[in-house]
């Protein structure tokens, strides 16, 4: 592979898998085909395999737990760098990030799930609900 004068590898396309970690999308290659393999992942609408090339211009959606990311590709690189270097392989629609704020505050505002008793149930209370489960099953056995 022939490099640039910037250090960059002067390449046509470069393995999604690879792509994706080299963006800092995903801590290690094996996560990132495991996101790609786990359907987590589109490539110009489709359904793409790990070892797909990935080029300039190609559109992506990343779904990074409840957060969806929509993408462009604008550079490629096989190698991670520095999350600076890592921001430039890609761009962000305005839209995906908009949508990416509303949902971050409406979970935000959404209440929290809080257990009435206040935790965990004691070793007293763990006893008195087997027995009334107990009691539940010979009725209806």
């Amino acid at each position: 592979m022939k490099r640039d004068r910037d250090g960059s590898e002067g390449q046509e396309a470069v393995r999604l898998d690879k792509w994706l970690w080299a963006a800092r999308f995903f801590k290690t290659r094996s996560l990132a085909t495991e996101a790609v393999n786990g359907g987590k992942v589109e490539l110009n609408g489709l359904r793409p395999k790990p070892s797909k090339d990935v080029k300039i211009g190609d559109q992506l959606r990343i779904r990074l737990g409840p957060f969806v990311h929509a993408l462009t590709v604008r550079a490629l690189s096989e190698r991670r760098g520095p999350a600076a270097a890592a921001a430039l392989l890609f761009e962000e629609s305005a839209e995906s990030i908009a949508a990416r704020e509303r949902l971050r505050e409406q979970h935000r505002l959404a209440p929290s799930t809080q257990y009435e008793e206040g935790g965990r149930p004691t070793k007293k209370d763990r006893r008195t609900m087997s027995a009334f489960e107990e009691r539940q099953r010979r009725r209806g056995g």
